[in-house]
């Protein structure tokens, strides 16, 4: 069948899923429908917000659907009267058997990693923070278990030692789009050789998780040798962002976000773990259990980001205060 014929249903929610969105419609491919999340209020204004996924199917003239909860019998109907033959999943919720059986070709879906490697929700902060020199995007069927289903294709792309998430995300966006079309020319062809996530497995020494991030596990680690606290910083960084404490010789504490750190060099480390080291002008640099980190993007609590230069024309008492 010609790829371009073929009636393709797509889900997804966020940036990373508007630009595979972006590059089926400027080529030409037959998008029957968008399924996204409702809008909802956000921000202090609680202003009703849109998916950005929605915002760009507007823009394109393209139907979207927001069902409250995916097995709604209404919502079943309208995908059913759309009679995709594709189903395409970027960055959207768990969708139950009812809906992803519906197509004749099946729903597929994009994952930021190479798969079976980090299944879950994090992949990409996941693979940063673990130091990983590799990551990659797979197309793989849905079936009824989270990121399980047998894989489509893959595609690697390097990571570079300051790659932050977001660089990460970004590097993905684009090589995600190209892969979400190549899957759909070989699908229509009937040329994809599926292959079963647990072949895999049995060929792997390990296979890594992605969990959720929540606040307990996104706080900073002094203790941790100087390269696994900076590769948590970036593997963080934008969102949600490491964290940690500043505490003064008042015992005062102000919750503090760092967005950006380097490794630093330095012929011996006998601080104390936590311990700054300042000229107060120019650099920051934080002890750690083996080795020194420098801070280069920082936000105290209620204020906004800043430089390292900014933050420490603006804190004079910084030599006051140790990281906890």
């Amino acid at each position: 069948m010609i790829p371009k014929d073929l009636k393709i249903l797509y889900m997804g929610t966020p940036d990373f899923a508007v630009e595979p969105l972006k590059r089926l419609t400027e080529n030409g491919y037959n998008i029957v429908g968008v399924v996204t999340v409702p809008d909802k209020p956000a921000g202090r204004g609680q202003k009703i917000s849109q998916s950005a996924v929605k915002q760009y199917a507007q823009q394109q003239n393209i139907r979207v659907l927001q069902p409250e909860k995916l097995r709604d019998p209404e919502f079943i109907s309208e995908i059913e009267q759309l009679k995709p033959d594709l189903s395409i999943v970027v960055a959207f919720r768990m969708l139950p058997k009812i809906v992803w059986s519906i197509p004749r070709l099946g729903t597929f879906n994009l994952h930021a990693s190479l798969l079976p490697d980090y299944r879950g929700a994090a992949p990409i902060n996941w693979a940063i923070i673990n130091g990983d020199k590799v990551s990659g995007v797979t197309t793989f069927l849905i079936d009824e278990e989270i990121d399980t289903g047998n894989i489509l294709l893959n595609q690697q792309v390097n990571i570079d030692d300051n790659d932050s998430a977001g660089d990460l995300h970004d590097k993905l966006m684009f090589v995600g789009a190209n892969l979400v079309e190549q899957t759909v020319i070989q699908l229509a062809a009937g040329k994809v050789n599926s292959i079963p996530q647990h072949e895999l497995i049995a060929q792997s020494h390990e296979n890594r998780p992605a969990p959720k991030l929540f606040k307990d596990t996104t706080r900073i680690d002094w203790n941790q040798p100087a390269s696994s606290v900076h590769n948590f910083i970036r593997g963080l960084s934008p969102y949600p962002a490491a964290w940690c404490q500043l505490i003064n010789e008042q015992g005062e504490v102000v919750s503090t976000k760092i967005f950006k750190s380097e490794l630093v060099k330095v012929a011996g480390n006998n601080n104390e773990v936590g311990n700054i080291t300042t000229d107060g002008k120019t650099f920051l640099h934080i002890a750690c259990k083996q080795g020194v980190i420098g801070v280069a993007q920082l936000q105290l609590a209620g204020k906004r980001r800043l430089n390292i230069i900014e933050f420490l024309s603006g804190f004079r008492e910084i030599d006051n205060y140790r990281f906890i």
